[in-house]
């Protein structure tokens, strides 16, 4: 592998970040630059700083990921989501260097009975996800060597998510309802820094795979009712409180932000073009709250 790689982490706290950090180190010279220092809001903020650090790789782990609240800041989330990350991407071509950006399942509508593949026309319901899909299309846009790895429902022992929340409430509360019409894959953020790694080694090693859009999650499927009963089955093995699950449909839990009912996507393409594969969501979870234990 080659001693010279630079690679600049755009975002610093997020769990996608927090994990890339942890997986990544040793792996180059790693500079990480959080929103004090690279805001993402300030598009003509952006280049210099970047410029100046002179990277062989930039991995854009920065989002405008309040879902909900991008519904009444579209200005802001498109500043985020869409402007900056070809900014990122002309920036690399610029300099040489690739760009790894991670999108969302968001981009589509959901609609589909199948699990999305990488050729499906993107059909975004809400703020949050035409800002990501208008991000891909700078960023292809811009050209050069890149990949956008779009994921989905991710979760990690640190931040806000799923996860931790419903630990919480389920420890909190004697009964709670749980959406049961949301189909998925729950992506643990270390599954995401593990398979960015292995796409940093491959392209290192000169055996790089086609550059472009592709999937990474989670492999298997679940409901968020689902995803809610096993973190609740592993309270009960820990001999910690836990509610009473009700499952409902996404209807009885209006959001400002409407969500695809099918977020299923297929990651074939990843593994047949730079032979990555994703764990089960089951046995992932499980290695998270080992590690939490």
């Amino acid at each position: 592998m080659k001693t010279s790689l630079r690679i600049l982490i755009v975002g610093q706290n997020g769990q996608v970040s927090q994990a890339l950090q942890r997986r990544l180190a040793g792996m180059g010279e790693l500079i990480v630059l959080g929103s004090s220092q690279l805001d993402l809001a300030q598009p003509d903020l952006i280049r210099a700083p970047i410029e100046a650090l002179r990277p062989n790789l930039i991995i854009n782990a920065a989002a405008h990921t309040a879902v909900d609240q991008a519904e009444g800041e579209p200005q802001r989330a498109f500043a985020i989501n869409a402007t900056a990350p070809g900014i990122l991407a002309q920036v690399a071509v610029d300099l040489g260097a690739a760009l790894i950006h991670y999108s969302t399942d968001y981009v589509f509508d959901g609609r589909k009975p199948e699990p999305y593949t990488e050729d499906d026309t993107p059909n975004p319901l809400s703020v949050y996800g035409r800002s990501k899909l208008a991000g891909e299309d700078a960023i292809r846009q811009a050209g050069g060597q890149h990949l956008i790895l779009r994921t989905s429902w991710v979760y990690s022992t640190e931040g806000r998510n799923f996860l931790l929340t419903m630990q919480r409430l389920l420890q909190e509360k004697p009964q709670l309802r749980v959406v049961a019409d949301q189909v998925g894959a729950p992506t643990w953020a270390s599954t995401i820094a593990d398979s960015t790694a292995l796409l940093i080694e491959r392209w290192q090693r000169g055996q790089p795979g086609a550059w472009g859009t592709y999937h990474l999650t989670a492999q298997g499927e679940t409901s968020w009712f689902g995803f809610a009963q096993a973190i609740g089955e592993s309270l009960v093995r820990q001999h910690k409180p836990c509610a009473m699950l009700e499952a409902i449909p996404s209807s009885a839990y209006p959001t400002p932000a409407p969500r695809p009912l099918n977020s299923r996507l297929d990651c074939s393409r990843l593994l047949r073009e730079w032979g990555v594969s994703q764990p089960d969501w089951r046995s992932a979870l499980q290695q998270c709250l080992a590690g939490q234990a």
